[in-house]
């Protein structure tokens, strides 16, 4: 079902924002690949024990042997994801701390899945699966950790500059910040109950119920984030002027003075969208209210 519904937004992103970057293209057709690879590894993680040894005298206390590519596949999932809105933050807040903090989670993260993944393929047998339970803490601990300070840290930039805004743009922001947060939530939700399923029912597989669809949920709440933009200028309330950047998924949204909307009103047409190469080339002179969406 998420396999599904990723695949719905990913045809709708592709659709939709036709004008995004090349990079940040090729980085949803390599979740897109990513999440393939996931459902076809879980299929072989189901089907080994269910259909292969059901009818043989297979020891059911040793595990699949797709098992370790669980955790290698999660860890390439989540952590693009999380640099990626590492540097969204950086954008947007001209900042380098939290985006630092939010890589030096991710990456530790990362390490920490790959470490993992090894544990887990010399550990075959579930009754060996309680001396993986601390590796696997720290692991999503990290990971559940770096999801909330993004969530936190996206929401309160774009909170802090939404202020003044025309009525339409601040609708839009509201939406992203609840969505972000939502997202987000989820992402952490997800991590968190899987380390509480490992901890408190031990020796099963129970906590493959939050675990399997983990890299899922990384991958929807990415597509959610960059589905909610606007197509278009028209879907924001004029008059408002957009200044797209060529950094992907980035805009910066000004109001005009109110000399130059009298002069657009009386020329009965839109304010011009000027563009800019990067969110630090506004000049002394512009209004001071300017915000960078993601």
């Amino acid at each position: 079902m998420i396999y599904g519904s990723v695949v719905t937004q990913m045809v709708r992103y592709f659709v939709t924002y036709k004008r995004d970057s090349t990079f940040l293209k090729c980085l949803m057709t390599y979740l897109l690949i990513a999440q393939t690879a996931t459902i076809v590894m879980q299929c072989g993680i189901i089907y080994q024990p269910l259909i292969v040894d059901s009818k043989t005298e297979a020891d059911n206390g040793v595990t699949p042997k797709l098992i370790p590519s669980e955790a290698i596949l999660i860890t390439l999932v989540a952590t693009p994801i999380q640099l990626f809105s590492g540097w969204r933050i950086s954008v947007i807040t001209g900042s380098s701390v939290l985006p630092g903090i939010i890589t030096l989670l991710s990456l530790s993260s990362f390490g920490s899945g790959i470490n993992m993944a090894v544990l887990v393929f010399r550990h075959r047998r579930y009754s060996e699966f309680p001396a993986l339970t601390a590796p696997a803490v720290v692991w999503l601990s990290l990971s559940a950790a770096c999801d909330v300070v993004i969530a936190l840290g996206l929401s309160h930039a774009l909170y802090t500059r939404k202020q003044g805004l025309l009525g339409g743009i601040d609708t839009h922001l509201n939406r992203i910040i609840r969505l972000t947060l939502e997202t987000g939530s989820l992402t952490a939700f997800t991590a968190l109950l899987d380390v509480i399923l490992c901890t408190a029912i031990p020796l099963t597989s129970t906590n493959f119920i939050a675990d399997l669809p983990l890299s899922g949920v990384y991958t929807w709440s990415m597509l959610a984030m960059l589905n909610s933009r606007p197509r278009t200028i028209d879907e924001l309330d004029p008059p408002t002027q957009l200044r797209f950047s060529q950094a992907p998924s980035i805009f910066r949204i000004e109001q005009p003075s109110f000399a130059a909307t009298s002069r657009s009103s009386e020329a009965d047409s839109e304010p011009p969208i000027r563009m800019t190469s990067n969110l630090k080339d506004r000049p002394k002179s512009e209004p001071h209210n300017a915000v960078a969406v993601p």
